[in-house]
């Protein structure tokens, strides 16, 4: 039994995931989880409802196919991320700029691996954070993976806010820069998500060949250096993200 009543509702829905974990009969989840019969039931029925759970209808339940889903993606990230890292460094010493690993969720991206450039500051970046994709450099470069109507249908749904006066905020001048993407292999952010951070991107694809995030090197935009990262650094980071794609069993050619 906890040591501590639960006090929040996402408190008790965890003390019950966590003894679904161990037991399957409803008097073990309540004598696990410490809650009320009534409390663990209506939890149970939620997490039956949302496919965490699964019930035989007689008072037995297990662990439904949501829980599966979810550790197996991540389980991906975390392996990924790790199967990955010498790519990154090698990125992140090639460029000499902050290295990034993120992978699409849904309509947005989160950072998964980040290996910090040589210059003594940090980006506000951190592994977790997410990122939207029409103002980023690997959101960019997913976005231009897809079909125009896609991608209008996808930012529709999340807007185009403004991180920055460089934010691109309307629709077609957003998939005008996507062309460029396609036709080059890579993104660029120059100051559209942060001010004062510049940025290339390029995406990753798994074996299926769907894009699944992408990579990027970003600096301070007065530590970047005189050459032109999108003639420096963008083929760089296109090499690093077809290797990343290739660890996933990724084709190209």
């Amino acid at each position: 039994m906890p040591d501590e009543e639960p006090q929040s509702a996402a408190d008790k829905t965890l003390c019950v995931l966590e003894a679904l974990a161990d037991h399957s009969r409803i008097a073990d989840i309540v004598a696990s989880s410490g809650l009320p019969k009534a409390t663990v039931h209506r939890i149970l029925q939620t997490l039956v409802r949302r496919g965490f759970a699964r019930t035989d209808g007689q008072g037995e339940y297990v662990g439904g196919p949501r829980i599966l889903s979810l550790a197996g993606r991540f389980l991906q990230r975390l392996d990924l991320a790790e199967q990955v890292r010498p790519l990154l460094r090698d990125l992140q010493e090639r460029t000499a700029w902050t290295v990034h690993l993120a992978l699409l969720s849904g309509d947005e991206a989160v950072y998964v691996a980040k290996i910090e450039g040589v210059k003594p500051y940090h980006l506000a970046s951190r592994v977790g954070m997410s990122l939207r994709l029409h103002c980023t450099s690997i959101g960019k470069a997913i976005l231009a993976t897809m079909p125009d109507d896609e991608v209008r249908a996808l930012v529709r749904r999340t807007g185009m806010a403004a991180r920055t006066p460089n934010t691109m905020t309307e629709e077609d001048a957003l998939l005008r820069d996507l062309t460029a993407v396609r036709q080059r292999g890579y993104a660029e952010d120059h100051e559209e998500n942060e001010a004062g951070v510049r940025a290339v991107g390029a995406a990753v694809f798994d074996h299926t060949g769907q894009v699944i995030g992408g990579v990027s090197a970003a600096a301070l935009v007065y530590h970047a250096g005189e050459d032109d990262p999108a003639e420096v650094r963008g083929e760089l980071v296109m090499r690093a993200a077809e290797e990343v794609s290739k660890v996933l069993g990724a084709r190209h050619g």
